[in-house]
């Protein structure tokens, strides 16, 4: 199955999963969508991922994350750039989530990184994604 936008679809089963309170949620593998989930491992939104390969595909296999009272720790996840609608912020316009505590992930010139590190590095890019 063809997908438009793989990212969308990868945020849609992470938050799928949060809600239905799985332990692991599997996804098509991409590159991006591995660095990604290593972005969210790093920032403690998910607890680790592994990708499985099984002949010609991967899997993206990720471990989500809860509070002890078994709430998720990612409440909230928002698709910014579209394929029908790039959005593009240049260093000073890479903007701040919830004041530091969530996490804008950019495409840049440098790879895929947080908006902090985008900001100490100084460059700008794509904005693929917020997450709080």
């Amino acid at each position: 199955m063809q997908l438009s936008d793989p990212i969308g679809d990868m945020l849609t089963r992470l938050r799928n999963g949060l809600l239905a309170r799985h332990v692991t949620v599997e996804i098509p593998h991409s590159n991006m969508k591995e660095r990604i989930a290593g972005i969210l491992r790093d920032e403690g939104f998910v607890r680790d991922y592994d990708v499985e390969r099984a002949g010609a595909k991967a899997t993206l296999r990720v471990t989500l994350k809860y509070t002890p009272t078994r709430r998720p720790v990612m409440t909230h996840m928002r698709r910014l750039s579209k394929p029908g609608l790039r959005v593009y912020a240049g260093k000073d316009r890479i903007p701040r989530v919830l004041g530091g505590m969530g996490v804008v992930i950019v495409s840049t010139s440098q790879g895929m990184i947080t908006g902090q590190q985008a900001r100490r590095l100084g460059v700008g890019g794509e904005l693929i994604c917020e997450i709080w």
